[in-house]
């Protein structure tokens, strides 16, 4: 990537799902190998990881693979040994939170740190940069202004590079900061920071103050709106950023292609700049044409936010459900034996789904069978259903039927130019990339009797570019004269022109290369030292101290800090050495903020502890108003599962 080039980072599933998001116009996507990710439901081959590198490579987009758990002493070898699969496999970069695997035998690969290296401080983001990560995931919760002083300390002195900075624009928010959240291992033993987050973040809660009084009854007080940054992306852009990052690596297929196309969209227009002399340029090749219009609202979401960016706002919250509700489309008018009619100005398809908030404000949804104009006759008659009732629809058919089908194309321009050869012709093709190749064509020259005619059809036939993955932008015609040519043999030349083109395209890609940590004399060396060799590098952590919050899990990572000047390291919290109660979550949401209890915005409230019930469990709220943060403080179950059994050494 040059250093205007604009990215757009999309989820995979799996490969086909990686595949469509590449088609539908992305530069890059992230996919999680066999195990060691983040959502350790999505999981792949190391097959379908090469499968998925050689589509994105033909459009010379990235394929990044999250190897962004916390290890144990006993993992450290099989991740070793994935991360040398992945790179073989054709793999650009790996995703990293463990800075134990910064001390292993990997292969020549970049390294990108994730969102859970916590990274939301210039000083920690230039560390990163400085030990080595080449793109760097910005926490969700940064402002513009965060953004812009971040970006601002990466260039003073660095070394050789400057790390990409990536930041998510889409998709769910977890309410901690990333990589600060150890709710789930603490309750049932299923670690966040190991891929298997129990979402205790969207169970509902009670809120109540110190004196015991309810603030709020049974709300999701701990889920958050779904990110959407549409009207911020140049903002963005100008901030630093240059990765535009959706997330949902566990969302179906019709939302990978409906967001990617939705922003590959909205980058193009700032790319293109109408206005004035380009800024910013593509990351990849081709261009994308979409068979529908896409609609953001249309697929899963929890209502939207753009979170902090543009400074705090109170209305960041999903509080009355997690689920996706849809958006409204009207209220119930008329209620029959087995149909309920609605008043809105929404054309309703058979096999919507539709939704309300029933008498205990829970979200029920119903299944439409038959829509007969405003009369609805659903799977069953729903309960708790009543005339004035407002309606949403969290399924448009009509709008999934047309994502099932193929819904883009991504073609590559090129340039032909069709020349004649002393012992007969020569087509060349240029891509936009200025890759060339070009195919010979021996054949007798022989005038064409009708001359405008053979003209026409030669163009014709020269422009078939069908299922290929290019579409001609112009034609040249290098001749002293118009030539009869068969059909068969200029299509029989194009094809052959082509398939050189595109292995001409695949020879020239060439993987990102990884960044030069800073060598002890502050500048970068040639080659980053072996960490076997007991060089010293003088990139100094910017704290001397580490906590549990710090994820050490294994011996290597130990290593690691102390390599870089901390004195005294903690086991993570995975490591089960915290008995009594900390903070099991760190957030910028505040609760006394969301309900008017601040005490910087109500004079004369005081910062007291607060309470969140769930059942029997219960949670100490806890706010430090100089940072702005809320901490969720808890013990450990005592009943819960452990599942990491093996202890840092």
């Amino acid at each position: 990537m040059t250093t205007n080039a604009l990215e757009l980072l999309a989820p995979a599933k799996n490969a086909a799902f990686g595949i469509a998001a590449i088609d539908h116009g992305a530069d890059a996507v992230y996919i999680g190998g066999p195990s060691f990710g983040a959502r350790a439901s999505a999981g792949n081959s190391i097959a379908d990881i090469a499968k998925l590198a050689a589509h994105a490579h033909r459009y010379h987009a990235r394929v990044l693979v999250a190897l962004n758990t916390i290890l144990r002493d006993d993992e450290l070898e099989d991740a070793q040994r994935l991360a040398w699969q992945v790179y073989e496999a054709g793999a650009d970069a790996l995703i990293v939170q463990d800075m134990g695997l910064l001390e292993l035998d990997l292969p020549p690969i970049q390294l990108h740190a994730s969102t859970q290296t916590d990274n939301r401080t210039p000083e920690k983001v230039r560390f990163l940069q400085d030990v080595g990560f080449s793109q760097i995931v910005l926490a969700r919760e940064l402002s513009l202004d965060e953004i812009r002083n971040i970006h601002a300390a990466q260039k003073v002195g660095a070394g050789d590079t400057v790390a990409i900075l990536e930041f998510f624009i889409h998709g769910a928010l977890c309410v901690a900061f990333s990589g600060q959240c150890y709710i789930s291992h603490a309750h049932t033993g299923r670690s966040a920071n190991r891929g298997e987050c129990s979402q205790a973040c969207r169970l509902p809660y009670t809120l109540t103050d110190a004196s015991g009084g309810i603030v709020a009854h049974e709300k999701h007080l701990l889920s958050m709106k779904d990110n959407d940054q549409s009207a911020n992306l140049r903002a963005l852009a100008d901030a630093g950023i240059r990765s535009f990052k959706i997330e949902g690596r566990l969302k179906d297929l019709s939302y990978v292609k409906n967001i990617t196309a939705h922003y590959r969209q909205l980058l193009d227009g700032i790319i293109a700049n109408v206005n004035g002399a380009p800024e910013y340029e593509h990351a990849s090749s081709g261009r994308c044409t979409h068979t529908f219009t896409p609609r953001p609202e249309k697929t899963f979401n929890r209502g939207a936010t753009d979170y902090f960016v543009n400074g705090r706002l109170a209305d960041i919250g999903a509080f009355d459900t997690p689920k996706f509700a849809g958006e409204e489309i009207g209220t119930v008018s008329a209620i029959g034996p087995d149909w309920f009619e609605i008043e809105s100005a929404a054309t309703l398809h058979n096999g919507d789904g539709v939704s309300y908030f029933d008498n205990h404000d829970e979200l029920v949804g119903v299944r439409i069978n038959r829509a007969e104009g405003r009369h609805l006759f659903p799977s069953e008659m729903p309960a708790g259903l009543a005339v004035g009732k407002p309606l949403y629809r969290n399924r448009d058919q009509e709008f999934e039927r047309t994502l099932e089908k193929k819904s883009a194309e991504r073609r590559i321009g090129v340039r032909m130019e069709f020349a004649e050869t002393a012992d007969g012709f020569e087509l060349r093709l240029t891509d936009e990339d200025g890759i060339t190749a070009s195919a010979a064509l021996p054949h007798a020259k022989e005038a064409a009797q009708n001359a405008e005619r053979a003209q026409a059809t030669l163009r014709e036939n020269l422009g078939k570019l069908g299922n290929t993955l290019f579409e001609v932008t112009e034609i040249t015609l290098n001749l002293s004269q118009p030539w009869f040519l068969p059909a068969s043999s200029i299509n029989a030349l194009r094809r052959d022109a082509v398939d050189k083109l595109e292995a001409a395209r695949l020879a020239a890609y060439r993987r990102p290369q990884r960044a030069i940590a800073v060598s002890p004399k502050g500048t970068s060396s040639g080659t980053s030292p072996a960490p076997s060799q007991g060089i010293p590098l003088r990139i100094t952590f910017p704290e001397t101290e580490l906590s549990y919050l710090g994820n050490v899990l294994n011996s290597k990572a130990r290593a690691f800090y102390e390599r870089h000047g901390v004195k005294l390291i903690a086991d993570a919290y995975e490591a089960n050495q915290e008995k009594g109660a900390v903070s099991l979550m760190i957030t910028r949401h505040c609760l006394r903020y969301s309900y008017n209890l601040c005490p910087k915005e109500v004079k004369g409230i005081r910062p007291d502890p607060m309470t969140l019930l769930n059942g029997k469990e219960k949670l100490t709220l806890r706010f430090d108003c100089k940072k702005c943060e809320m901490h969720v403080i808890g013990k450990p179950k005592k009943h819960r599962t452990i599942q990491i059994t093996a202890k840092a050494a």
